[in-house]
């Protein structure tokens, strides 16, 4: 603004000292030229023109202007020698005079003018184009390691954000969030200790009326067989809830080396007298051996769940295969079964908290999956269950994250 002030000052002054010489020189005729700078009027175009007339008679006329008499004064546009003038006259009882200005003239001094305010400004939108995009690079910069630190955090993280180096407009909203992720983690620490509680204080009297039962004589056979399988029932979702409460804890550092063959061989043998009770043919097969860093009790869950599912889901004379092969260096686990395969729709649902997928008459809590997931998300692990294409029942395959 001040450059633009400048340059309007320096036109003004350039034209208005133009004005002040002409008017002097006009004042009479024959009158010296002062020794000055050379004045910005030198174009001819720019000077005025004087015409006076006294007693009806012309005195003097300037330029070869139009000498007819204005028959009024005050200012007025006229047209002399094909251009537009912008006049004034003036007259007492016996003198009139009129002072005349090209009309180009006074459009070249406003555009002149208007180039002198509008040059600073189209100067000053890039370059404060430039500053505002370094003040907000830097500004923004400031917060890289806050992003970065919401972006790595995980549904367990509980420590409070870093607020050094944030500017101190964001540091309310830092603190806002600081505060909600000590409130969602004071909630998430209830639910898991009200989990972990009641699960507990179930097992107890569980255990309890399973020995009683077994200890009764003389009663009524079937009647003790259905009190036993809804007691197991009740003591399998006890342990699930309890497997889940532990696998929402933080994952521990330092984890060691899986040998994945030996763990697939023990989770199979484990289910081997329910394959046989249920007349299932269950085998493994491991092409190559294969190592990877993880829990060794997470991955056993893991495992055990899928090999659970397969045996439930598979009917007498049915086949359960479980298989370590190698992909690309990578180790991938195949669960495969011969069951009744997953209705349509229940893909997006598959992993949720006590959803089932299968036909009435088998037995869940629809656990099983949801833990499976997320001992394979705690130990770096994709977890992907599907029909097969053959239509003969489902796939649960284990591999690397991609």
């Amino acid at each position: 603004m001040l450059a633009a002030y400048v340059l309007a000052q320096r036109e003004a002054s350039d034209f208005l000292d133009g004005q002040l010489r002409q008017v002097a020189l006009n004042a009479g005729s024959g009158l010296p030229d002062a020794d000055a700078p050379p004045a910005a009027d030198q174009d001819p175009e720019d000077q005025l023109a004087v015409t006076i007339w006294k007693d009806g008679q012309l005195l003097r006329s300037d330029r070869g202007v139009d000498e007819r008499r204005p028959e009024r004064t005050g200012y007025a546009d006229i047209v002399m020698g094909g251009e537009t003038w912008r006049t004034y006259a003036t007259a007492n009882g016996t003198t009139m005079v009129r002072v005349a200005q090209r009309e180009v003239v006074r459009t070249e001094f406003a555009r002149h003018a208007a180039l002198g305010a509008l040059a600073p400004l189209l100067l000053l939108i890039p370059l404060s184009w430039i500053v505002v995009g370094w003040a907000m690079n830097r500004v923004l910069g400031r917060l890289d390691d806050l992003v970065q630190d919401l972006a790595g955090r995980g549904a367990t993280a509980n420590g409070p954000l870093a607020a050094r180096g944030v500017p101190a407009e964001v540091a309310p909203l830092v603190e806002a969030m600081n505060g909600l992720i000590l409130r969602l983690q004071a909630a998430l620490d209830a639910q898991k200790r009200f989990v972990a509680d009641a699960a507990h204080e179930l097992r107890t009297p569980l255990a309890a009326m399973q020995i009683q039962i077994d200890a009764l004589v003389g009663d009524d056979g079937e009647r003790r067989t259905a009190l036993a399988g809804g007691i197991n029932r009740a003591s399998r979702l006890v342990d699930q809830l309890l497997r889940l409460a532990r696998l929402d804890d933080d994952i521990a550092e330092g984890r060691g080396s899986v040998d994945l063959g030996q763990l697939l061989l023990d989770c199979v043998a484990d289910h081997v007298v329910i394959a046989q009770g249920k007349d299932i043919d269950l085998g493994v097969e491991i092409e190559a051996p294969a190592r990877i860093p993880a829990d060794g009790d997470e991955l056993a869950t893991l495992f055990a769940n899928l090999i659970d599912n397969a045996l439930r889901y598979t009917p007498a004379g049915g086949q359960v295969d479980v298989t370590l092969r190698l992909v690309d260096g990578e180790a991938v686990v195949s669960v495969c079964d011969t069951g009744c395969g997953l209705p349509p729709g229940s893909a997006s649902r598959l992993f949720d908290r006590f959803f089932r997928a299968a036909p009435p008459g088998i037995e869940g809590t629809g656990l099983g999956l949801a833990i499976a997931r997320r001992g394979a998300e705690r130990n770096g692990l994709r977890l992907t269950v599907e029909n097969r294409r053959d239509g003969q029942g489902v796939i649960a395959v284990v591999c690397s994250q991609a």
